[in-house]
């Protein structure tokens, strides 16, 4: 299962090599392309004068909108749970970064578990400039400090049937696959892979989606966040009373005081108290609130984003 948007040279070029890579396992499979909203059509490029031997049919879903990498993501998983008898749906971009001998080894991952765990590909070395590995090592921290979670993996990942039938009721992949995955607490397990190079053109992600699928991953935890966050300003009243409670016995029993300042400091203070009790309600609001919301269910809504199903390969 492939989400793309416009990125159809891309494809055409990696289809062809993932064929050949099967061939060399022996495995048969289908093609779900998830056609996230794009501008042009996958008739304009030669793919469907390609001609594949091991790759038995290659399908698109064509969304009503665009809907984001993430939503695709859940929205195709959705399809193939409801419409595709499979042993397991193998996730990869198809711009060539998620490279076809990698996929093998999750499929493979995914026969030594039985088909009873996810197989997630960690990149084990990544290939991105210095600027992106910077912000990502920052955005990893954040995650970590606010979810308590650490997360090394990405959207490359082989999904058992089993697995999946209980993946496409988890709400929260909607906003971030990895992230509902691990909030799913299905048995998941990491292989090292190296990312590959694109196949063609340059990506379209700008730093803005990037920061916006970051928070994505970090808002899936919310509940943890708004208790991590509802704990660090508990402290900070905390700490504000013991401050208030310091500068008034310095002031009436010792000689240490300088006049006045004690009014500043009680004053700075208390303001400091007003601000972290006003967080506090807020943070729990955001608790309560995550928890009683009606949520995206995947298996239930995916049929109101899908226009079309086309079948533009099917071997003879």
């Amino acid at each position: 299962m492939i989400p793309v948007l416009d990125d159809w040279n891309s494809l055409s070029m990696l289809l062809p090599l993932f064929d050949r890579t099967l061939a060399e396992t022996n495995i048969a499979a289908e093609i779900i392309i998830v056609d996230d909203g794009s501008m042009t059509s996958i008739d304009a490029t030669d793919l469907k004068t390609l001609h594949f031997e091991n790759i038995g049919q290659v399908s698109v879903v064509e969304l009503k909108r665009n809907l984001g990498h993430q939503r695709a993501i859940a929205l195709g998983l959705a399809y193939v749970s409801a419409e595709r008898d499979c042993e397991a749906v193998l996730v990869m971009d198809g711009d060539g970064e998620d490279r076809p001998e990698d996929a093998m080894r999750l499929v493979e991952a995914c026969r030594e578990y039985e088909f009873r765990s996810m197989i997630f590909a960690r990149r084990s070395k990544r290939s991105e400039g210095f600027s992106f590995q910077f912000f990502y090592n920052i955005y990893k921290f954040l995650y970590r400090l606010l979810t308590g979670r650490e997360i090394r993996f990405g959207n490359f990942s082989a999904v058992p049937r089993q697995v999946l039938k209980r993946l496409v009721v988890v709400s929260e992949i909607w906003n971030n696959y990895a992230g509902g995955a691990m909030k799913s607490r299905v048995p998941i397990v990491e292989i090292d892979t190296k990312r590959g190079n694109r196949l063609s053109g340059k990506s379209s992600m700008s730093f803005i989606s990037l920061v916006t699928h970051g928070l994505s991953a970090i808002s899936v935890f919310g509940d943890r966040v708004g208790v991590r966050m509802l704990v660090g300003t508990i402290a900070l009243i905390g700490l504000s009373l013991v401050g208030i409670l310091v500068v008034v016995l310095v002031r009436l029993d010792t000689d240490l005081a300088i006049p006045g300042w004690a009014t500043y400091v009680v004053a700075l203070l208390l303001i400091i108290l007003m601000q972290a009790v006003s967080l506090s309600i807020f943070f729990i609001f955001i608790v309560l609130s995550n928890r009683d919301n009606a949520s995206f269910l995947p298996e239930r809504d995916y049929v109101h984003f899908i226009s079309d199903v086309r079948t533009i390969y099917k071997k003879q």
